[in-house]
């Protein structure tokens, strides 16, 4: 079976809610949408104390090149426009609605009707794309209307649907190929269409054989769809990694997806490109996991974007386990811990994961013994022990020498120190160091 070709480990799957079919999360009585859900610069909110708004409605509009439009998920009154903590404590612009009812625009249709035709040109597909305030799904909540944008002088051949969903207890885009296999396909080839490439592929890990065949079946309807099984390796998804896998190309170092004619999406955003296109929904809900080894009940939520991680934890289970360790958003190779769970989701979270206090707790570090298993682990090529050592030592300007930059922070690194040295997250603060210091340079 096709796979990357360089480093790579193999976690617990522990896709254990993979049988919890899409269940519909309850609007809580308030909500706090975030401006700035996407890379970039955070929207501009377009509302004020006291309005209305229905769900759909635009309350933060894209101002700036790298920005994306954010809509309300619900009906009812704003009751500010102020700041919130985010889930990692960062203070983020913000937008309060108290919930009255469930009124929806009425452009959006609400039908379960599956439209198969798009009439729309390649043009129009990414301005509706921007109109709808899609973004990548798949973790870097990349502006799609700015991905499908080609620049003058790159050409796309490959269109890419990564499916792999190769993180730990991560089971929504399982879920979403099992139960909207047709939805999913129309979406890519709304894609395909805006991009003008002969195929898309779609790369599933082998694990998953059920959707695998689901997606197969539903692929034969559709012109210039390929199903793509993968060999089971963590990060088969990881984008440079995937077009490895899928086309034999690699991405080289400080280059884009797209120098090597190639675009991968998220199979999460061909679901949203499908309802933003042949539906005219805005990007307002996502599909989370919530799952945990001790949990008593595991599920896969549609979630509107802005539900607190408390209001999610208390619907789903109640209450937190006593011997809760921690709260991830997230996998447990790239996830990042929840230090507010009072703060609202956002269009990129996939997963809220409950980690024991046994499992959550990392294990007493070690000196390196110079075993080099972090480097034949990394699937970037690089040199995980010299980054922390340059990093630790404040060597910076040498760390970017070495392509420190080039990090796609899997934790591959950190899962193969028989060490235990926290390698991923010393790497991630010298990213920051030599993005701090280059924008000093400038």
């Amino acid at each position: 079976m096709k796979t990357f070709k360089m480093g790579g480990v193999h976690p617990e799957e522990n896709k254990i809610s993979n049988d919890a079919a899409i269940e519909v999360m309850p609007v809580p009585q308030q909500m706090v949408v975030l401006m700035n859900q996407h890379l970039g610069a955070p929207a501009t909110p377009v509302v004020q104390k006291g309005d209305k708004v229905k769900v759909g409605q635009l309350i933060g509009e894209a101002q700036a090149f790298m920005c994306a439009n954010v809509h309300s998920p619900v009906s009812g009154t704003v009751l500010k426009v102020d700041t919130c903590k985010d889930a990692f404590g960062l203070t983020k612009p913000a937008v309060y609605i108290k919930v009255e009812g469930d009124e929806w625009m009425e452009t959006i249709d609400r039908t379960p009707d599956i439209k198969r035709e798009c009439t729309l040109e390649p043009k129009e597909i990414v301005a509706k794309l921007k109109e709808m305030g899609i973004v990548g799904l798949g973790g870097a909540t990349f502006p799609a209307h700015i991905k499908y944008s080609i620049p003058e002088g790159k050409k796309a051949e490959y269109l890419i649907i990564n499916a792999a969903e190769c993180e730990p207890y991560l089971t929504s885009d399982y879920r979403v190929m099992m139960e909207h296999a047709e939805e999913v396909c129309i979406g890519v080839s709304i894609l395909r269409k805006a991009l003008g490439v002969p195929n898309a592929y779609i790369g599933i890990e082998s694990n998953k054989t059920l959707a695998i065949q689901k997606m197969q079946d539903m692929a034969k309807q559709f012109e210039g769809i390929i199903v793509e099984p993968l060999k089971v390796k963590y990060p088969q998804g990881a984008e440079k990694q995937l077009i490895n896998a899928v086309t034999g190309r690699k991405v080289p170092s400080g280059k884009l997806p797209i120098d090597v004619g190639c675009v991968v999406s998220n199979l999460g955003t061909a679901f949203s490109v499908y309802e933003a296109i042949q539906k005219n929904k805005p990007l307002i809900e996502n599909i989370l996991t919530v799952t945990g080894k001790k949990l008593p009940s595991q599920h896969n939520y549609v979630v509107r974007i802005g539900t607190t991680y408390n209001d999610i934890i208390k619907h789903s289970i109640g209450e937190l386990p006593a011997t809760t360790g921690k709260v991830i958003s997230g996998g447990t190779m790239m996830g990042k811990a929840v230090v507010n769970l009072d703060a609202p989701t956002v269009k990129g979270n996939s997963s809220v994961l409950v980690m024991d206090e046994g499992e959550a707790r990392r294990s007493p570090e070690t000196a390196c013994i110079r075993c080099g298993k972090c480097m034949h682990a990394c699937p970037m090529g690089l040199e995980p022990y010299l980054f922390s050592s340059l990093v630790k030592n404040g060597r910076i300007e040498e760390a970017k020498e070495h392509n420190i930059l080039d990090c796609i922070e899997c934790g591959c690194c950190f899962f193969s120190c028989p060490a235990n040295k926290p390698l991923t997250d010393e790497i991630r603060l010298g990213k920051n160091r030599v993005r701090a210091m280059m924008a000093a340079k400038k």
